[in-house]
Order: structure tokens, then sequence, then C-alpha cells
């Protein structure tokens, strides 16, 4: 009698996902294999797997299969022990503080505890630290990736994090090939927008210094770019000066490069706040007033636009908000397995201060 065995294969599922150790997300029996295990019909199976999902122990994805919801019925997120794993290039200062406080608000207010690994942007710290987060019992993992533009040896790794159907979400910004959702800034609106401030106030002869191997650094010159062609201005590519991320002591230490830049130029937009600020600082060195001989842009709106010697014109991040929208994402990937999502991307915002004036 096949109308009371379904309750048999409930309980049998149950107990195999704890004797099996399987996690969160991962992919349950089929319901042909079911079928096969327990020799019962189909119907008698899918009565089990209704039951299933109503106790949020299973869900099913028309397409992609069944997957391990919660071990034990109820959130997967009220079970102690639960942690997601937070990779982030820098801590220290600037933005980063910000958005890891996003972060764990959202996952303290849901009982779920973070582990914080720093990788200084460099890809072999990223390995180690992702190496290091599998091992232990997390649930998820929020990471802003390192040096995003250039080829990552880590591919690997994330072939693996989505075989084992952990789930991820970057933020900031995230590899070409990734398949995971991002949380991030429109970074080409906000390269358009720098520039596009700078066309209204009269400058046409602009420069651009962004960083090579960061996919941000990409998208800002894409958009800083784009300004120019919808205002039908040419832009110099002698005006346009790239840098590696880990190298921006190195880049204003070449102040007969830069200063060639400026003796050809009337505006500036940076790639971030902090190379801004540098900018600001070479600038008095070399007698360059601000904004009376050369106006700059930022982008970020961090503490730094705020207390600098001229307040920074700059382009507004979300800061703690996107950390609490990542955080809201992981969460969501956590409680539906399988389910696929979407980017989420911030509209950016000019801050005009006082480091950019009109000409002409």
């Amino acid at each position: 009698m096949d109308d009371f065995k379904y309750m048999t294969i409930v309980e049998w599922v149950k107990e195999s996902i704890k004797n099996e150790h399987l996690a969160p997300g991962a992919r349950f029996y089929s319901e042909k294999e079911l079928c096969d295990i327990h020799n019962v019909s189909r119907q008698t199976v899918r009565q089990a797997l209704m039951v299933l999902e109503s106790q949020d122990v299973l869900r099913r994805k028309r397409g992609s299969g069944t997957f391990v919801k919660n071990v034990g019925g109820g959130s997967v997120l009220n079970g102690r022990g639960c942690n997601v794993g937070v990779v982030s290039t820098y801590f220290s200062d600037y933005i980063f503080p910000s958005i890891v406080t996003g972060i764990e608000k959202v996952l303290k207010n849901n009982n779920v505890g973070m582990q914080l690994s720093i990788t200084h942007n460099k890809v072999f710290e990223e390995s180690k630290a992702l190496e290091t987060m599998l091992e232990q019992d997390i649930r998820g993992l929020i990471v802003e990736p390192s040096r995003s533009a250039l080829p990552n040896p880590n591919r690997k790794i994330y072939e693996r994090i989505r075989e084992l159907n952990i789930p991820l979400v970057f933020f900031n910004a995230k590899y070409p090939w990734a398949e995971f959702p991002c949380v991030t800034m429109d970074d080409v609106a906000a390269g358009r927008l720098a520039a596009e401030h700078l066309i209204d106030l009269g400058h046409h002869k602009i420069a651009g210094i962004f960083a090579f191997d960061d996919i941000q650094g990409h998208k800002r010159y894409q958009g800083f770019l784009n300004a120019f062609e919808s205002r039908g201005i040419s832009l110099e590519e002698k005006n346009v000066l790239w840098f590696s991320t880990g190298e921006k002591k190195e880049f204003f230490m070449q102040e007969d490069r830069i200063k060639g830049l400026l003796e050809r130029v009337t505006a500036v937009v940076c790639y971030n706040d902090s190379h801004a600020v540098s900018l600001l600082e070479l600038c008095k060195r070399l007698n360059v007033r601000v904004p009376e001989d050369l106006s700059v842009v930022g982008v970020d709106d961090s503490k730094l636009a705020k207390i600098c010697e001229v307040p920074l014109t700059t382009i507004r991040h979300p800061h703690q908000l996107l950390g609490e929208r990542a955080a809201d994402r992981i969460l969501e990937m956590i409680e539906n397995p399988g389910q696929a999502l979407q980017d989420v991307i911030f509209t950016p915002e000019l801050v005009e201060r006082e480091s950019t004036r009109r000409i002409g």
C-alpha cells in the first residue's frame, strides 16, 4: 500500500541527510532514484517530497533538481554554528570598514556568525582564505575579488565552491567568468558622471588615471570614455594613465611624468578618492592650485574626500548599504538553495565640493 509509504520515505530522507552530513544547498536524490531505492511509484515519492518541502527540509527547482534546504526543519539560519565567510581585499581604512560593518550588521540580526579574512588584494592570499574557509563549516561566502581584471589562478577553487553548492556573492566587482551574483555600484555610470561634470564646467582637456588590474578601473574608464563620445569631444590617449593597485606610492613618485600630464590638461578624473587625494598632495608640491589651475574628481565619497585640504568632488559609493545588500543576498541564497539571483547594482551620485570649478 503506497498510500502510507510516503511517510516512511519522509523519515528516511531526514535520516539520510543527517547520517551523510549533507549541508544546506547539497543536491539530493532525484525522484527516479528515490523510486528505485524504495520500490514505490513516482506518485508516492512526490507525496513525500511535498511534505519535506512544507517542512523546509528539501527544495525542488524545476530543471535543476532537488536540494537540501535544512537538516532539522525551520529556517536554516537558526541552528547553532551558522557562519558566513567574508573575504575582503582591505579592511583597515578607506570604505572597507563600512562595507564589512554593513555585512556584519545583517548577519548578526539573523543570528549568523561572520569569519573575516583580508587578502591585501593578492590572489594567492585569496586562495589561502578560500581554502581555509572551505575546511570549516561555513554556509556561504561573500567575496571581494583580488585584481579582478587579470587572469586568476583561483578559478578551480570557485568551480569547487559551485560543485559543493556553497552559496557565494561577490561585492564591488566580480571576475568576468564568474557565474555568482554580485552586489556593486554601477562603475561605468560613475566614470561617466565624473567626466560629464567636468565637461559641463567647460573642461575639454581632461585626463584620467585608472587601475589596469581591476575591473572597476576598466569600467570607470569605459564610462569616462562614453562621456567624451556622447559629447563629441576627442580624448587624447596620452592623457590617460594606468597604474597597478598595489603600486600607488610608486605611481605618484613619477613626478615628471605626472607634471607633464598636468601641463596638458585642466582637469583629472581619478580612479578613486585615495588616488585623488595623492594627486592633490602632489599638486601642492608642484605649486599647481586646485581648483584654480586644475579641477580634480575622485570616486567613492570616502572620509578622505571630506577631510582633505581641498574638499573633494567625488562620486558617492553606497558603502554600508552595499554590505547590507550583500549579506541579504547570501542569506537569501542559503535559505533558497538553487535559486538563481541577479546582480544588485547601485546607481552612483555626484557629490560636488571644492576641488572643481567652471572655466571659460
